[in-house]
This record gives C-alpha cells, structure tokens and sequence, in this order.
C-alpha cells in the first residue's frame, strides 16, 4: 500500500504579485484517487518551531511567523508570507518528517509536498519559505531515528539550500543532479554534485544515475533516504532544461527504489518541483512516481 502524508492546509490559494499556484498539492491527490491505486493518507502536525530553528535563522524564522518577512526576501521567495502560506510552510516539514518515520516502517512512504530545496539559512529562495530536507534530516539524526542520510535530489534545479544548509555535517549526504545552467546561477557545493547539459535524454540521464547511485550508496551506506523526487526534468516542464520523457522519469524512479531496497534502506520522497500550464497533467505525473516508487518498494 502507498503510504502520503497530506494536509488540507498544502492547497494555500495563489498569492498577490506572484506566479507560483499551490493548486498541485491538492490536485495530486485526486489524481492518486483517479489512478485507482489503494493509499492511505496520514495528516501531518506543524514541525516545533525549535526544530525549524535548529536550520534556519531564528530571526527569518520569527519574520515568517509573526508575517514579516521584508520585501526583499519575498521577491526572492517569489511570493509574500501569508498567514495560509505560513501555516503551510511548517505543515510542509512535518509531513517530511512524518513520511521518513512511516517510511521506516513500511519501506516507503511520500511526502505530498516538501522538497524546499532552495531554503537557505536566513531567507527562503526559489518558491521554498523553510528547508523541510534538511528540517526533517537534522531532527531525524537528533532524535536517534536514523544515523546517515542520503538526501537524493534529482529536482531539474540544484539543492543549493539543501547544500548549503547542510555543508559539513558527516551524517547527511547530499547529492545533486541537476540542469547545469538552470536555476540558481550561483551554485553552492553538494557533498557530490553532478550538472547535466541542457537537452540530455532519457538514456544519457540514466546512465549518470547508474554510474553516481550504487557508489554513493556503497561508500557511504545511509540508513535512510530522503529523495527529492522533482518531475522536473522532464521534456514538458516550464522550467526544466532537460528532455526526459515519461518513460525516462519511470525509469529513474525505478531504479533508485531498485538500488535502495537491494541495500534495505527506506526512501521517504518528497514532490520538488513540476510546473506548466496543465495543472492536472503536472499532478499526474506526481502521483505516478509515488505510484511506481510504491510498487517497487512492495
């Protein structure tokens, strides 16, 4: 059975002077319950804000909170704090966190929502307010529930937040593999980083992930995997550069359910990124790699 981690309050209604519509988080649950495909859904609690703190800036944390946050972080966010922003905003994490505990559990469990990859220190970027990755990976470590994590990022855009965030810590693993000339121009420094031409195909992606995955898993030999699971780079999206078709991204699901149950370590995912003007179409292909990651973990 496919375990999702949802709330109600992940739909938060488009907000003024910004482009980015949180629509999706509802849509793909109703295309989880058009797939026909048996889930369960479990309705997460807002992360503590000492554990949001224990990442960010306590003072952005308090800016997003209290419904302050300046003009300029806003513009970088790519849309103002409101009170239905915020709330989803520390909901996120929590179904993050909650879907690595159930993951654990079950093997694999999804997050409709999350993968806030871009969040840094003091200030959100790239349509992420807080960092549930890294939110949800330093908790998980602190409390005892995993002791090595491999954040897997295959959004089209690089985890700099997650990076960044993250830089130093021996316990958690980030990899990155991404659209090279994609969003953010300035890239921080993953654990391991690989940058993809614009255009590469379904093959030539595939055989990256094949090359990276394994050794990554071999040699540092996490307990957990958080995969940021983005459709993204697919030939469609608004805002990818690369060119893989359905196939492609069912093929890259697949393979890193593959590689991670051979080694007995439980995948949590979060939705990352997808966008274009067919809202149901973008949720669609969502809720097909939850479907197949499920079924590859079954």
């Amino acid at each position: 059975m496919l375990h999702v981690v949802h709330h109600p309050a992940y739909v938060s209604p488009a907000t003024d002077g910004g482009r980015f519509r949180f629509d999706k988080y509802g849509l793909v649950m109703d295309a989880l319950r058009e797939s026909g495909v048996d889930f369960q859904t479990v309705e997460p609690v807002p992360m503590p804000r000492a554990w949001i703190e224990a990442v960010h800036d306590p003072a952005y944390v308090a800016e997003v909170m209290t419904l302050t946050v300046p003009p300029e972080k806003a513009r970088r966010i790519g849309f103002p704090v409101t009170e239905r922003v915020m709330r989803r905003s520390v909901l996120s994490p929590g179904g993050t966190w909650a879907a690595a505990k159930l993951a654990m559990v079950h093997g694999y469990a999804a997050n409709a929502a999350g993968g806030s990859h871009h969040a840094l220190h003091d200030t959100g970027a790239g349509y992420c307010v807080f960092n549930d990755l890294a939110i949800a990976a330093n908790r998980l470590i602190a409390e005892g529930d995993a002791a090595r994590i491999l954040i897997l990022d295959l959004d089209v855009h690089q985890g700099d937040g997650t990076a960044s965030l993250m830089a130093g810590r021996g316990d958690i693993f980030t990899l990155s593999i991404h659209a090279e000339k994609n969003f953010p121009v300035r890239k921080a420094r993953s654990t391991l980083d690989i940058g993809l031409d614009d255009g590469t195909d379904d093959a030539a992606y595939l055989a990256v992930l094949a090359d990276v995955l394994p050794r990554v898993l071999d040699d540092f030999v996490p307990d957990l995997i958080l995969y940021q699971a983005g459709v993204d780079p697919h030939t469609e999206d608004r805002l990818g550069r690369l060119a893989l078709t359905d196939a492609g991204l069912d093929a890259r699901d697949r393979y890193v359910m593959q590689q991670a149950r051979a080694r007995g370590v439980p995948i949590a995912s979060t939705m990352g990124g997808g966008y274009g003007e067919d809202r149901m179409a973008i949720a669609r292909r969502h809720a097909a790699c939850m479907i197949r990651l499920a079924a590859e973990a079954a």
